[in-house]
């Protein structure tokens, strides 16, 4: 990584026990390909009284315990885990060093009872319910992070076509597995949990399950294809993954 490659990244406080690195102000997919190769290189070289750490679309922020980094008390934890910081992202890499992502096909069951909102998104775009399944099954999408809950992906690459407003008042129970559109960007409920996205189908796909490891099967950097599926289909899913 050049040094002119680093002027962007800024560092700051996030209480006492945390500490946030900002790799660009916009999101874009190079700066989502920083925030990748700097975790992976936390995930293969954590410092000791690393916690946590959480890939968002422009930051990583790092939780840690300020006992372990200052070493009972010798040093300041922050100067600690900033000095470390800096020392390891000449290392991380740059955008040109990608790793190959991981693709995920996500079958989806568009429309009826598991797609509440698709006339509402066909009619909003003035397409027909089958070209919205078709635009939004057509393209690959990328993984830009993780949140609002575990496991929920949010993916860019959306056809602005398709781009529909959140609804203005948040349903208080989106069923796990549902699909849904805000904005230009397309998204997966893992759980049963309030939300106010466009419902357009559901998976049969458990994307986070804390009893397996990992429990999430994206993470920011991955790609996902979704693939239409009939009911009878997601329901065969369904049983399948119930009796595994």
């Amino acid at each position: 990584m050049k040094q002119s490659d680093l002027r962007p990244i800024q560092l700051y406080p996030l209480g006492d026990s945390a500490i946030t690195v900002q790799f660009g102000d916009a999101v874009s997919e190079h700066t989502l390909s920083l925030v990748r190769n700097y975790t992976a290189h936390l995930e293969q070289q954590p410092f000791a009284g690393l916690i946590e750490f959480v890939p968002a679309y422009t930051t990583v922020t790092l939780y840690y315990d300020p006992w372990v980094v200052s070493e009972k008390g010798k040093y300041n934890p922050y100067e600690r885990v900033v000095a470390i910081i800096e020392q390891a992202l000449p290392r991380t890499g740059t955008s040109k060093e990608k790793q190959p992502p991981k693709i995920l096909e996500v079958p989806v069951c568009y429309g009826g009872e598991f797609g509440p909102d698709l006339a509402f998104v066909a009619s909003h775009t003035r397409l027909s319910e089958k070209k919205v399944i078709a635009l939004h099954s057509s393209v690959e999408y990328l993984v830009y992070m993780i949140g609002f809950v575990p496991g929920f992906p949010y993916l860019g690459g959306m056809k602005e076509e398709i781009a529909v407003p959140r609804k203005e008042t948040p349903g208080p129970c989106i069923p796990g597995g549902s699909v849904g559109i805000a904005g230009v960007q397309t998204g997966i409920y893992p759980m049963e949990t309030p939300g106010g996205w466009q419902l357009i189908g559901r998976t049969p796909l458990s994307l986070f399950n804390p009893y397996r490891t990992p429990p999430g099967l994206l993470k920011a950097g991955d790609l996902v294809r979704f693939r239409p599926i009939t009911k009878a289909e997601f329901h065969k899913q369904k049983e399948l993954a119930y009796e595994s």
